[in-house]
């Protein structure tokens, strides 16, 4: 891991670390190596069931249970992440899915209407919740950055990723919107990073994964984006070289949002159907 001290000093909130496949985990040590003093947050039962508290040890960042959607426990965690920290944030990853829909196996016709709603709840308003709550306490600093993941899903059809799309969609939405507002005001940015499939926890939720991770490396030019790059691509969101990059969605995903069809791929299709 190639570091450079670009984040020498700055504090740090990232949401949605599990196990070592998490996105949200190679976030925070690549923001651990370039200097950044970090506190780590995600629900009870995550802390429980997954390995959180050895990244918390190794990187020495306090870990702080949350439920994201509560409003209440989101304000009392930036007042202590402010106080642990010694003021204001420089950065905040929001990492934060979950679909009750995928997890049972309802497919998007199928949907259960309280399901979807907490989906919803979870996986998009959990972000306005955050940006609110923050925006009250004044607890982002100027030119602070806020990143979420997103996914395609959001933008595109995905066989399989369900009510997920709907909220990835809401997700991206609400950077923007709050983005205007809190750029304005703040001088504060707010982006997304759309990353390809990539083998995480979450991931192996979703229906269809493995097929769909393989198509999308055979049609993207560089092939799927993995973790540490999307680690990588976090990390110069929330430094001083991108101040004037906010309410963008942002691919990181070997090319393959730009991509109908790959020389690859056609070579790997016509294998498989016979031509006309």
């Amino acid at each position: 891991m190639l570091a450079h001290q670009l984040l020498s000093g700055k504090r740090g909130l990232i949401f949605g670390a599990v196990d070592a496949s998490s996105l949200a985990w190679h976030v925070a040590e690549q923001c651990h190596a370039e200097g950044a003093n970090l506190i780590l947050t995600n629900t009870p039962s995550a802390i429980e069931l997954g390995d959180i508290k050895s990244l918390a040890d190794t990187i020495s960042a306090p870990l702080i249970p949350c439920d994201a959607t509560d409003m209440e426990q989101l304000k009392n965690l930036l007042e202590e992440t402010q106080r642990l920290l010694g003021g204001p944030l420089d950065f905040i990853l929001h990492a934060v899915g979950q679909s009750l829909n995928l997890r049972r196996h309802r497919n998007y016709d199928d949907a259960k209407y309280n399901y979807m709603l907490k989906t919803i709840d979870i996986s998009a308003l959990s972000l306005h919740k955050l940006l609110q709550e923050a925006k009250k306490q004044n607890a982002i600093a100027e030119y602070g950055s806020v990143v979420a993941l997103t996914y395609i899903g959001s933008q595109r059809v995905v066989s399989g990723y369900g009510d997920m799309g709907d909220a990835k969609a809401m997700l991206e939405s609400i950077a923007r919107s709050f983005g205007l507002i809190y750029g304005e005001e703040k001088h504060v940015r707010i982006n997304t990073v759309s990353q390809s499939p990539t083998p995480t926890r979450a991931a192996a939720g979703c229906n269809n994964i493995q097929p769909f991770y393989k198509y999308a490396g055979q049609i993207a030019p560089l092939g799927n984006a993995d973790a540490d790059s999307c680690a990588a691509l976090c990390t110069m969101l929330f430094s001083d070289y991108t101040r004037h990059i906010t309410m963008q969605n942002i691919y990181n995903d070997g090319g393959f949002s730009s991509v109908a069809l790959s020389n690859k791929f056609a070579q790997y299709a016509s294998c498989i159907y016979e031509e006309d």
